[in-house]
């Protein structure tokens, strides 16, 4: 923006070096423009004064004008308490300290007007305000009553007077200068069609906002650049990849028809179907595919990748699917093997467990075209896997892998780029998705197939316990088996939980007639992956777990799933979990074990479980109650590191922000237009590595 925005903190009146200090490690303050950028979190209503006899415990912070009739100390000693009887025309109320008692007594008087603000709080039926904060009352306070923003800060910063009301202090001071050196970078066409105000005026606003109009107006005005600059990056990649990289141009679809007509085993569903074409239309195109594959748990997702598979091979190229773990790639392995060896394909497996020899041999193959289709994990990105000609990379479970690993796969071809076909069964609300993978195409298979009966979810509280292991132990005996997941390894003295080594010797006690296995995260590798097998080879009935087998484990035959200490896992990793069972023709169950008493968030989200399987559904919520964070389960190279919107709440601004962004590009794909300049010049400035272009200094 200007040079200005970059001056240290420091030389801002009423910060200095020692308070600088302490804003650069506190808060990451470090400029001008990184305090303009830190924005208050909320705001407190000051344009409304209430009367006393207005008041209600239900009511948030309120504002009341008022006199002090009497005051006294009640308790002893360390438990003192100070107690005023304010009152005005309507009535009379209660302000009580617990703390800096002798601090107030210094301060107030009796007879004194005073302006009085608190949350409102209700002990024996009768409403007083705990610790309200008081200023005697002028007649020029009626015209600068405000939304009054409030800002975090830590301990440290308050013992040097840098509380919210000293943070709103510098701002004060800062704007007074700060405002003239803002210069607009959006377009005027832009600024006019989606009717924002100026930029100036938006930061003023956000800051010290004249009321609740002017701050939508500034929010709205700074989200939206935000989210625009994230867009047109993402956007802008898109446009760029679809230019630059060609792709394998696949037509022929004779091994198509054959496996589609006389080796299907069941009818596709019309979402399996429309995705299908999605990635035929682009593996026909001469532009190489870049498409992310939205699929819920058991939505049908491999054998999308196996007829994607026999297009490339159809076309004498090569196909490889990378999965996260040995038991992920063998399962991948095994249900690929079953639709290739009907049409006589060359199918391999390789991974970290695979012999030398094997591994020798499987490479030259590899390198001959003997092999059409390979599955493997982390195995097929080394140095010495080589192909001949590469045509499809599939990922699975993709943002298990880092994008440094997954790139290893994509340059496996010397010549042109392998087609890419990322897939999770992770549902990403929408709005993530746009950020997270906007410069992809998504596809998204919302659909079931047929004859899958849905899980039946039930929430039991710790004194069903006894109901729970009778109902597991009837599974058990018509042949079933039962994952009992834990959110614990060991024993903690912060949470009550059960943890696992606990619940494994309850379950050995509860069901001595039946074998049980347990992995947990603590394991070596080898060690997890032969319990999981004993499970899966129905040597053991029951699976004792952690998280660690969230992705991926498909054991049809498992019909139940126990979730101890359901409250403490979040909607997505509920949800996974749940996904676990389901596998088969049966019914399905999955048990929600948690304590009597819920917060309502708890409550909320374990409703949502019981309420819905729908996997989109359940993200956006997981979204709207957790925020972005680190719902994908890696942080995106500061793909979120958004300063003023929220992906859980601001999805209606990013859909605008998304369209205004693919406008300009439409319009102005390189941005060459001089009404483009200033944002030419803006990204520009920046460090490639920084994803957030909004950002002003």
């Amino acid at each position: 923006m200007s040079s200005y925005f970059e001056t240290k903190i420091e030389f801002l009146k009423g910060v200095g070096p020692q308070k600088a200090s302490l804003l650069n490690k506190e808060l990451n303050i470090f400029t001008f423009g990184d305090l303009l950028q830190y924005f208050p979190f909320r705001y407190e209503d000051r344009t409304k004064i209430y009367s006393i006899s207005q008041l209600n415990a239900s009511m948030p912070y309120v504002q009341i004008k008022g006199r002090i009739r009497h005051f006294e100390l009640t308790g002893y000693r360390n438990k003192q308490r100070l107690v005023a009887y304010f009152y005005d025309q309507s009535g009379e109320i209660e302000l009580t300290w617990f703390q800096g008692v002798r601090w107030v007594l210094n301060k107030i008087k009796k007879g004194k007007e005073y302006l009085v603000f608190g949350k409102p709080s209700v002990f024996a039926s009768k409403v007083y305000i705990p610790h309200p904060e008081m200023e005697e009352f002028q007649n020029s306070m009626e015209e600068t009553l405000h939304l009054q923003p409030i800002y975090s800060s830590t301990e440290r910063l308050k013992s040097k007077y840098l509380d919210s009301r000293g943070i709103s202090r510098l701002q004060k001071e800062l704007l007074i200068n700060a405002l003239p050196n803002i210069r607009e970078i959006l377009p005027k066409d832009i600024i006019e069609q989606y009717k924002l105000i100026s930029k100036p005026e938006a930061y003023r606003q956000i800051h010290f906002p004249d009321n609740q109009s002017s701050l939508s107006k500034a929010q709205f005005r700074l989200k939206f650049e935000e989210l625009f600059f994230v867009q047109l990056r993402l956007l802008k990649l898109k446009l760029t990849r679809f230019n630059k990289f060609r792709g394998q141009i696949f037509k022929n679809t004779k091994l198509l028809n054959a496996f589609y007509h006389q080796h299907l085993p069941f009818s596709l569903t019309g979402a399996q179907k429309k995705v299908i074409r999605e990635i035929f239309t682009d593996m026909k195109s001469g532009h190489q595919m870049n498409r992310l594959l939205q699929g819920d748990v058991g939505s049908g997702k491999t054998i999308v990748a196996f007829i994607s598979m026999l297009l490339a091979i159809d076309n004498r190229a090569q196909t490889a699917l990378m999965a996260p773990t040995e038991i992920l790639s063998e399962q991948h392995f095994r249900s690929l093997k079953k639709y290739a060896d009907p049409l006589q394909l060359r199918i391999r497996l390789l991974t970290g467990s695979t012999k030398k020899s094997v591994k020798k041999e499987i490479q030259s193959q590899l390198e001959s075209n003997e092999i059409d289709i390979i599955v493997g994990t982390h195995a097929l990105i080394e140095s010495n896997v080589k192909f001949k000609n590469l045509g499809l990379a599939i990922v699975d479970e993709q943002h298990r892998f880092g994008v440094a690993q997954r790139a290893k796969l994509w340059k496996k071809n010397q010549d042109i780029l392998p087609h890419v076909l990322v897939m999770t069964a992770t549902p990403i609300p929408r709005t993530l998705a746009l950020t997270l993978y906007g410069d992809l195409d998504v596809s998204v298979i919302d659909e079931l197939p047929a004859g899958r009966k849905p899980i039946r979810t039930l929430i039991r509280f710790d004194n069903n316990r006894n109901r729970m292991f009778g109902f597991i132990r009837e599974q058990i005996r018509t042949g079933r088996q039962v994952y009992v997941v834990y959110p614990l390894i060991e024993e903690s003295e912060k949470l009550d939980l059960k943890h696992l080594m606990d619940g494994y010797e309850s379950l050995s006690r509860a069901f001595p007639e039946f074998q049980l296995s347990i992995v947990h995260g603590k394991m070596k590798s080898a060690d997890k992956e032969f319990e999981m097998k004993r499970f899966i080879k129905k040597e053991t009935q029951v699976l004792v777990s952690t998280t660690v087998i969230e992705v991926g484990v498909d054991v049809p035959n498992a019909t139940v799933m126990v979730i101890e200490n359901a409250e403490r896992f979040g909607l997505a990793q509920l949800h996974q979990l749940r996904g676990r069972v389901g596998r088969g023709a049966d019914q399905s169950y999955c048990i929600l074990m948690c304590h009597d008493k819920l917060s309502n968030e708890a409550k909320l989200r374990l409703e949502t479980m019981v309420r819905t399987n729908n996997g989109f559904e359940i993200a956006d919520m997981d979204l709207h109650l957790r925020g972005p964070g680190d719902l994908m389960g890696t942080q995106q190279s500061g793909l979120l590191d958004l300063l003023i919107a929220d992906l859980g709440k601001d999805g209606e601004i990013l859909h605008v922000a998304r369209a205004a962004a693919r406008e300009l590009l439409e319009e102005d794909p390189d941005l060459k237009y001089e009404k483009n300049k200033n944002i030419r010049t803006h990204i520009k400035s920046l460090h490639k590595n920084i994803i957030n272009w909004s950002r002003i200094s």
